[in-house]
């Protein structure tokens, strides 16, 4: 695991990756307190995606990213850096040290088409999970479904 770049507050985006070939996470409504979008980018192509989190598309997303995925980035560069975040999505920027602006300049400027927003539940699903992490009781004994990481220290 990576530790993040930098320390972000998780309250206007609770939760974004780098996966399934896309930047991809969950972003708090401005409006709704219980309203979510779940917004995509494709790497390579920056296909974007947003909608709710019962699926009804976005009404900032007409043609070009929404406020949403412009969050997300932001947030995304916080989490990974702005290098870690451009060469996954494959975005080629005039700066040595792209930020946050800078990469979505570069991607809006290839005029990148409005994705599927099928990817849209499964990313919803993991952030759900990862919430029901969060609301577990403090526990020293081992999860099962968390078997797989690696321990954190060697038992003498």
């Amino acid at each position: 695991m990576v530790p993040p770049a930098r320390p972000r507050k998780l309250a206007k985006v609770p939760f974004v990756e780098l996966a399934d070939g896309r930047l991809q996470g969950v972003v708090s409504s401005g409006s709704d307190i219980g309203r979510v979008y779940v917004s995509s980018i494709a790497a390579g192509t920056y296909a974007f995606a947003c909608s709710t989190n019962n699926n009804r598309p976005c009404g900032g997303a007409r043609g070009s990213f929404c406020n949403h995925i412009r969050a997300l980035v932001t947030e995304a560069v916080l989490q990974y850096g702005a290098q870690r975040v451009a060469r996954y999505l494959k975005a080629d920027t005039p700066d040595a040290e792209p930020d946050a602006d800078a990469l979505v300049s570069a991607m809006t400027a290839t005029r990148p088409a409005q994705g599927d927003r099928s990817a849209a539940a499964p990313v919803f699903s993991r952030f759900l999970r990862h919430l029901a992490y969060l609301e577990r009781e403090p526990v020293t004994a081992p999860l099962p479904e968390m078997q797989w990481f690696p321990p954190t220290r060697a038992v003498a």
